[in-house]
């Protein structure tokens, strides 16, 4: 488990959100709602929820520096 800061992949960043599967479940409006992880899987749920609570990104930091 990461604790601390999250090191930033440009490349996964843009990978991510141009992926074929993630372009083709938006269009065709497959997509669960936000807060269907615990039902769809809820052992991935469960580490992301404490993953994205014990760590934060470069770009969190930039945010509050500058709000």
């Amino acid at each position: 488990m990461k604790f601390g800061i999250r090191k930033p992949s440009l490349k996964k960043m843009i990978s991510s959100r141009t992926s074929p599967k993630r372009i083709i479940k938006s269009s065709l409006g497959i997509r669960a709602p936000r807060g269907f992880g615990w039902v769809t899987n809820p052992k991935k749920a469960a580490y992301n929820r404490v993953y994205n609570r014990t760590s934060f990104s470069i770009f969190d930091v930039v945010k509050k520096i500058f709000k």
